[in-house]
């Protein structure tokens, strides 16, 4: 993983001026917020002088999200802390942990640190499920669809899915080695509006606060520039139980708002962080340039090279035009070779392109189902991905 080492003075750049209604806007992130990630790091979760769980900081962010769900926001958890307490059980504290004890740490810390929220959240009648994630799951488009029609389920269900980074089995090569982008790809996969990172810092500064009186605390980003990408310094600096740093956060931020998601960070060692955060806690806040929405759409209009293509009839190309997903139905033809999370070119009789879009099936089992009704994939396949071929949230209209 690339560092950024470069630290710069505040004299040598200029900010993008903000306005106070922006700035007023951003001041409570979650007023408008339907959909929210939030990242809980190890130094937040694990005391790091004992190695066990911070038991009443973790009881209060628990009550935290239970008031935001009670508003009917869907809350992901993206929490680091197995490591750190697997250290604890195997008796591997104070000393430096090679591949194989960090994995060994993870299987022996995961199950405790699924089971607290488990117990925390279970107060308030909220369900949670855990999902151990990968790099490849969200980097390779197949596997990205199935961890994002796994979690898009559970919230559909009201769960409160607890993300961590699979570091049982993942590899140096495989690994995102922080949380904080972990987060963001999570953020991004689930087309979420709001991305928090609590942190031990209250946001971005100019310079390294803890070396300098003259840093400057940044309330709200709105252009995140090489200037202020190089503000983060190197990532790992000054970490003790945790793997991450300003650096690694400004990454997150990059993709986050490339995404159309806003970001914040804010110190969460405080109790009650999500609840300080309305309050009007000190924070960062990384302001995206459009919605979540607009955003996926673009990326699969303009960065995705279609791998085949679907011919389909006018009552489906009207179904399209009116915002409607693509049914098996309404395909009459298929061309090209192409995988589940592919992208495709949908064309109408004329031979116009009408839409792209991340295709639930395989070329051979699209041909297999081609003008079927929902109903009959199963028998005709023994199997269903999706009741539809493609989804309106994976599909942009070319016209």
């Amino acid at each position: 993983m690339a560092t950024l080492k470069l630290i710069i003075p505040p004299e040598t750049f200029r900010l993008k001026p903000v306005s106070n209604s922006v700035l007023n806007s951003a001041s409570n992130p979650l007023l408008e917020t339907q959909r929210l990630v939030v990242k809980i790091g190890s130094a937040l979760l694990v005391d790091p002088d004992t190695g066990t769980l911070r038991t009443g900081w973790l009881e209060s962010i628990c009550a935290d999200i239970s008031g935001l769900k009670a508003k009917g926001i869907e809350v992901i958890i993206v929490s680091s802390g197995s490591i750190a307490l697997g250290r604890k059980r195997l008796g591997l504290t104070g000393q430096r942990l090679s591949l194989a004890q960090k994995q060994a740490c993870a299987a022996a810390g995961q199950s405790q640190l699924t089971h607290a929220y488990e117990r925390e959240l279970e107060k308030y009648k909220i369900i949670t499920a855990q999902a151990l994630l990968t790099l490849n799951d969200t980097e390779s488009r197949r596997r990205w669809l199935n961890a994002r029609l796994t979690l898009q389920t559970l919230l559909e269900l009201s769960a409160v899915p607890i993300i961590n980074e699979n570091d049982t089995v993942a590899t140096d090569e495989i690994r995102y080695g922080d949380n904080d982008r972990l987060a963001a790809r999570t953020a991004q996969m689930l087309g979420a509006d709001t991305l928090i990172l609590l942190s031990d810092i209250d946001g971005l500064y100019t310079s390294d606060p803890r070396l300098s009186e003259a840093a400057k605390h940044l309330p709200l980003i709105t252009d995140l520039t090489p200037e202020i990408l190089a503000m983060g310094g190197s990532a790992n600096a000054n970490a003790q139980v945790g793997t991450g740093g300003m650096a690694t956060k400004l990454l997150a931020a990059k993709i986050a708002v490339d995404a159309g998601c806003d970001m914040c960070v804010m110190d969460g060692t405080q109790n009650h962080p999500l609840k300080r955060l309305q309050n009007g806690a000190k924070k960062s806040w990384f302001k995206a340039k459009e919605n979540p929405l607009n955003a996926r759409r673009q990326w699969i209009k303009g960065s995705l090279k279609p791998k085949g293509k679907l011919q389909i009839d006018a009552g489906a190309a009207k179904a399209l035009a009116n915002g409607k997903s693509l049914l098996a139905a309404g395909v009459t033809a298929t061309q090209g070779q192409y995988f589940k999370g592919d992208a495709v070119s949908i064309y109408n009789v004329d031979g116009t392109e009408l839409a792209r879009g991340l295709i639930a099936y395989s070329a051979y089992e699209t041909h297999a189902i081609l003008g079927l009704k929902s109903a009959e994939i199963a028998r005709v396949l023994g199997y269903e991905n999706s009741a539809v071929i493609i989804h309106r949230d994976n599909m942009v209209l070319m016209t």
